[in-house]
């Protein structure tokens, strides 16, 4: 079964036990992935497909951020609820201690000295963490160690 009809499925599961913002949250991420698969045309891997629910998950995060600065915790539920739905379509991230681990090796490997470097050293903290690093708890403790 593609990933794509593993969501489908989930979401007529979804739909016919009655649980309306899953069915709502996996509707939204269906169409995404058939954007990206029309601007692409391409079948997507499931490498895209991820690359989509991270973006979809970013932006919930950020929506949750903003509801909470506005003082609208209703609507800050309502994203945290289908952040939670998108989170569980990827894989374990790395818990910030394992992030840190890494981003101190690659410093130690590229020589890297100070805030210049980093656009050295962020491409290879991704790159090894492949999709289960956080690219902005990275930023962060790497700007913490170079700063």
């Amino acid at each position: 079964m593609s990933f794509i009809d593993k969501i489908k499925t989930e979401m007529y599961d979804a739909m016919k036990s009655g649980e309306k913002d899953k069915a709502g949250t996996l509707r939204t991420l269906l169409a995404k992935l058939k954007d990206k698969e029309i601007n692409t045309r391409k079948e997507l891997s499931e490498q895209d497909g991820l690359a989509v629910i991270k973006t979809l998950v970013k932006q919930r995060k950020e929506s949750v951020e903003m509801y909470e600065k506005a003082n609208r915790p209703e609507l800050a539920d309502k994203e945290k609820n289908e952040l939670s739905i998108l989170e569980s379509y990827l894989p374990n991230m790395m818990s910030e201690d394992d992030i840190r681990g890494i981003v101190v090796a690659i410093i130690e490997e590229t020589g890297a000295t100070g805030m210049g470097d980093i656009g050295k050293v962020m491409p290879v903290v991704m790159q090894r963490g492949a999709g289960s690093i956080d690219g902005k708890t990275a930023n962060v403790i790497l700007r913490e160690l170079l700063g």
